[in-house]
């Protein structure tokens, strides 16, 4: 039997079309929607012996940095392979719609950019924007890159640093460390200037980024969690949208009349 589709309650239709500062919280959910595989996804081929977690540490870097520069490698070819979804669509459209909207997002992806979205804070870094594991310079990848890799993945050493020669890592923040110090004070001030936070796809389980839902709280926003499956958040929301992000989103935004 098909489910009955989502009915937008009419209150929160309403406060979407009234609102004025706008804030989008986006999760690996939204991501693992247009197929990408999220940290709880058992790994394959090469990786099938490692622990996500376990490759994404500084510690992890340094003893076989092959290893970790393969694995993420992989998964920017993953990332290269898919298209945004239709939550992602619905996201960038509705920047076009309020007066102000800060889209911030945990995911290391571009699919938010390439929706559409402009000055996207990441919070956990981009797997696009590599950087020098020394002296920290942003770094590009090689002009002959080819990291296209097959499904079983492989070991691939990392390129050096022009500046310093020391090895260019993943410009994503790794278990351990502090999130970007001008991404994270940006999300905390749009969380707690917003009239109308929209946290769609994340658990509310990994923190410092599970704080923003409630600083928007405490400043007297309206939140609203998308999710297909209950989260820790759901009785602190004032709207849980029971649903796949690419499906809620786009119903949300005709209920607006957008």
């Amino acid at each position: 039997m098909t489910p009955a589709p989502l009915s937008i309650p009419p209150a929160l239709a309403d406060t979407l079309a009234r609102a004025v500062n706008v804030v989008v919280f986006t999760g690996a959910g939204v991501s693992a929607e247009s197929g990408i595989a999220t940290f709880r996804d058992a790994l394959t081929g090469l990786w099938s012996r490692f622990d996500a977690s376990a490759l994404a540490t500084p510690e992890a870097f340094a003893a076989q940095p092959d290893i970790v520069w393969g694995w993420y490698e992989w998964r920017r070819a993953q990332v290269d392979g898919t298209e945004p979804n239709a939550a992602h669509r619905a996201i960038a459209a509705l920047a076009g719609h309020v007066p102000a909207l800060t889209l911030i997002t945990q995911n290391v992806d571009n699919l938010h950019e390439r929706a559409g979205s402009a000055q996207v804070v990441h919070l956990h870094g981009s797997l696009h924007a590599p950087r020098c594991s020394r002296c920290a310079r942003p770094a590009a990848f090689p002009a002959d890159d080819a990291h296209v890799i097959a499904d079983e993945g492989r070991a691939i050493a990392p390129p050096a640093c022009a500046h310093c020669g020391a090895p260019i890592r993943p410009g994503v923040v790794w278990f351990g460390e502090n999130l970007p110090t001008d991404a994270w004070q940006a999300a905390q001030a749009a969380a707690e200037h917003c009239d109308l936070f929209l946290c769609i796809g994340t658990s509310a389980l990994v923190y410092p980024a599970a704080q923003l839902p409630l600083h928007a709280l405490r400043a007297g926003a309206t939140v609203v969690q998308v999710n297909p499956a209950a989260t820790s958040f759901d009785g602190q929301a004032h709207y849980n949208l029971r649903g796949a992000a690419a499906a809620v989103m786009p119903r949300l935004l005709e209920a607006a009349g957008f």
